[in-house]
């Protein structure tokens, strides 16, 4: 299932809780889940406030796992630019 994030759920440091579609049925998505997700591929996630839309994946570093959308050529679909939960 392909999932579109437009909002994003964030701790007091900026990092990145949860994913979230106002109306979806399946909104708001810890971060959690949405690794767990990704991983065994039940869903994907993406962002597309800019065409095109850039995937989200599972980034692991120094034994934590995040969540991080592709490069592209705007800042407009990066996670963390988006508005809050």
């Amino acid at each position: 299932m392909d999932r579109r994030v437009t909002k994003t759920g964030k701790d007091s440091k900026g990092n990145i809780t949860s994913l979230c579609s106002p109306g979806a049925s399946w909104s708001p998505r810890s971060k959690t889940d949405a690794i767990k997700d990704i991983e065994s591929g039940a869903s994907t996630y993406y962002v597309e406030e800019v065409a095109p839309k850039v995937s989200v994946k599972v980034v692991s570093e120094a034994g934590s796992k995040y969540l991080r959308t592709t490069t592209d050529k705007t800042n407009k679909n990066n996670l963390d630019n988006l508005p809050d939960c």
